[in-house]
């Protein structure tokens, strides 16, 4: 995947998907779930752009289209997308090594975007301790530990010539994911509850075509984006800074 794609992901798939949809509406919590999880299981866009197109015409073809319904959410895409994704990775492993393009290689995001990303979240995030402080103090503490930590890394766009972003996007999954795990222990359980229960209705249709790990893996990302709104802190990872 290329570098442009690869931190486009989200808004890619966010713009295909209301181009075959015709209606420029919301997409679901669920949905981006849906799509952070095939980000994390390193699915390419090519694949999920092949895979909705296949889902869209499948559904054409059915009762519920044909009765005027349309498809509303890309959780009817998930087995299309996963076809595609596996039909691409016999394709490359059959073309055998690629050679890299000599030249200059143009930065994927300039350092006034980046700059301009890391400090807002961690003016977000400082509100939020601010908030947090008497009524959560384990959770206020948790997030400065996070802000100054961000703060740490936002060092490094100062630094002189290239700027490696995967191993930047990997430390920046590392505090989503140990904040994320603060933030749960933190949650009341009926918050969780209602989390969990809000989830199975969306996937009360679509939860049969799934296999146990997606599901698995759905209702972690589904939970961590219910959390991070419920705090309102903003998302780390690159794959939102557009």
């Amino acid at each position: 995947m290329s570098e442009f794609n690869y931190f486009n992901y989200f808004t890619e798939i966010e713009e295909y998907f209301w181009q075959k949809r015709g209606a420029h509406l919301l997409v679901s919590p669920l949905d981006w779930a849906i799509v952070e999880t095939w980000q994390r299981a390193g699915i390419p866009l090519s694949a999920v752009l092949k895979g909705i197109d296949r889902a869209f015409e499948s559904y054409s073809r059915s009762r519920r289209a044909a009765g005027g319904r349309q498809l509303k959410t890309l959780a009817y895409c998930v087995d299309a997308v996963l076809d595609a994704a596996a039909e691409e990775k016999e394709t490359t492993a059959g073309a055998g090594p690629t050679t890299a393009k000599s030249g200059e290689t143009k930065e994927t995001f300039s350092r006034i975007e980046l700059q301009a990303f890391f400090k807002r979240n961690i003016e977000r995030i400082a509100d939020q301790v601010c908030a947090l402080k008497t009524t959560q103090p384990e959770i206020a503490s948790r997030l400065e530990e996070t802000r100054a930590r961000i703060a740490e890394l936002a060092q490094l766009l100062e630094a002189p010539g290239a700027l490696d972003l995967e191993d930047l996007e990997r430390r920046l999954t590392v505090l989503e994911e140990k904040l994320t795990a603060s933030l749960t222990a933190g949650a009341s359980e009926d918050f969780l509850v209602d989390v969990r229960r809000e989830l199975d209705r969306q996937l009360a249709p679509h939860r049969r075509k799934m296999t146990a790990e997606q599901l698995s893996q759905l209702e972690r990302q589904y939970m961590q984006k219910r959390l991070w709104e419920r705090y309102n802190l903003p998302r780390l990872s690159l794959f939102y800074l557009t």
